[in-house]
């Protein structure tokens, strides 16, 4: 089993128990374990990674823009350290005992502890030994952005100490607190909205209507009058940020904020995509680090946490690992929420979780021999078509898709009926060899009146497909069945008069892509 093990896929808390390297400080990042460009902010404590510009080619103009920090980047990149070299660092960390009454040595790294996957025979070798999960790392980057742009309070990282951290980093003095009549106020900054441009992006956000199963209602996230946004999922982060945050600051933030917020929401969607080329991933790497100083050049230090900065590693790391769908945590973080719904006594959840795992694996054991009944593990899914057996008649009288709704009765108007019979039967594919014979025949008659002379000529048979149609020949009723919504091909679509009631929709378009 150890040879399974490739890395592991956890979440940033996780990662600082696994690999030994504590991700909290000005000194969180794994990658960057020589300090490369990290800065202290007193005010706020967060860690700010102020200069990214090290992650450009060394020929790019912005190394020598002074406007950054007030200095000349010189340095390259963090070393990518191997495993023998991070043995060497940690060596005086093993048989290392934990507990209230011992003390840790004092280092000037992060390193905590020596990884226990570390004797695992391979492990030395491996070029990626923790992966970032990506699922995390865009929800927290979609929180600071919407938490700064819209002001939420508690979320947002322009504050009066992160105003005050500029006097201390010596950047962005024209947006550094005034003080005016023993008060201190904040300059507006290009990412400042108003009252009323918070509003549509709230209101933007409330009205959207999304297809089917793509997301959550964020209407239930949002309050207008206390103008705050909560409760939002990781996929419904993955969404906002890679498809309809850049949507709903378009045309009201200014035009250098939506710039490099549409230039992160690309690098996450593109990254995230299923089929991911060589050459692209090395466009991706180095675009991330460009966008993120041009966001540099907006935000404040204190936005720039540990998260932000790690999209400049998730590219790299996509090298190794692969496309992103095969490593997030979506799946992990389901089988998480499935354990948490185990807890009936919080006391001991574990012997809950325990408890509720064992009965859900003998229920799921007596299911296999319940064929003839529908159970939690054999259900069809929501947008399911029940299996029904072939038509051998006409394909247009086939049973077809599932209706919902009652139905109610409507009477075709004459203009309507015309165009329902002409309809189907230039859509039926057993009729095809009869419209040939119409436009070579070249009658007077229109296609219903034409069609009904000829089927009636047909002799007398068994055949389901000769009685379909003469039967069709003959024409419809004028009284139909209509209904509010239909499934079809595993989709859900209703009418518009449905849709204007609810927060999702399935307009029905799609197209099928295909892999070069």
């Amino acid at each position: 089993m150890h040879a399974a093990l490739l890395w592991t896929i956890n979440d940033f808390p996780a990662y600082a128990n696994l690999s030994g390297w504590s991700t909290k400080g000005y000194k969180a990042c794994p990658r960057c374990l020589n300090e490369t460009s990290s800065t202290r902010l007193p005010n706020c404590g967060k860690c700010c990674y102020m200069d990214h510009r090290c992650f450009l080619p060394a020929d790019h103009k912005w190394r020598h823009n002074k406007s950054f920090n007030g200095k000349v980047e010189t340095r390259g990149p963090p070393k990518k350290l191997s495993g023998s070299e991070i043995l060497e660092q940690v060596k005086d960390l093993e048989g290392m005992k934990f507990g209230k009454t011992s003390k840790l040595p004092k280092r000037n790294d992060n390193w905590k502890k020596q990884s226990i996957f570390f004797k695992l025979p391979y492990w030395n070798n491996l070029l990626l030994r923790h992966n970032l999960d990506v699922m995390h790392i865009e929800k927290n980057v979609c929180d600071n952005i919407l938490g700064t742009l819209l002001d939420i309070e508690g979320k947002s990282k322009d504050n009066i100490k992160a105003r005050h951290d500029l006097k201390h980093v010596k950047i962005m003095k024209h947006l550094a607190p005034k003080l005016i009549d023993g008060k201190w106020h904040m300059p507006p900054a290009p990412y400042t909205l108003s009252k009323a441009q918070k509003l549509t992006v709230y209101k933007f956000l409330e009205d959207i209507k999304v297809p089917d199963g793509y997301s959550s209602n964020f209407s239930k996230c949002i309050n207008l009058e206390k103008r705050k946004i909560w409760g939002l999922k990781t996929h419904d982060c993955h969404v906002l940020l890679e498809e309809l945050l850049s949507l709903a600051i378009r045309g009201v933030s200014s035009s250098k904020v939506y710039e490099v917020i549409t230039k992160l929401s690309a690098f996450f969607k593109n990254l995230c995509s299923k089929t991911l080329k060589l050459e692209d991933l090395n466009d991706l790497e180095d675009h991330i680090a460009i966008t993120l100083c041009e966001m540099e050049k907006i935000f404040l230090p204190s936005f720039f946490d540990v998260m932000v900065h790690l999209c400049v590693h998730l590219a790299e790391e996509a090298k190794i690992a692969g496309p992103v769908h095969y490593q997030w945590m979506y799946p992990i973080e389901r089988l998480f929420r499935k354990f948490k719904s185990y807890v009936r006594n919080k006391n001991r959840p574990e012997g809950s979780i325990a408890e509720g795992y064992i009965i859900e694996e003998c229920m799921f054991f007596c299911s296999r021999y319940l064929n003839d009944m529908e159970t939690k593990y054999n259900m069809l899914e929501r947008n399911a078509e029940e299996e029904t057996d072939a038509y051998k008649g006409l394909s247009i009288f086939a049973s077809y898709g599932v209706p919902l709704g009652k139905a109610k009765s409507k009477s075709l108007t004459t203009e309507e009926l015309i165009q329902a019979r002409e309809y189907v039967l230039k859509n039926c594919d057993e009729t095809e060899s009869y419209l040939n014979e119409y436009a070579e025949a070249g009658s007077d008659k229109n296609l219903v009146e034409w069609f009904q002379d000829r089927v009636t000529t047909l002799p007398e048979s068994e055949d389901q497909v000769v009685k379909d149609l003469k039967t069709l020949a003959l024409g419809s009723f004028r009284g139909v069945q209509c209904f509010g919504g239909y499934l079809a091909n595993g989709f859900r679509f209703h009418t518009k008069d449905i849709e204007k009631k609810r927060k999702n929709q399935n307009s029905g378009v799609m197209v099928k892509g295909i892999a070069e």
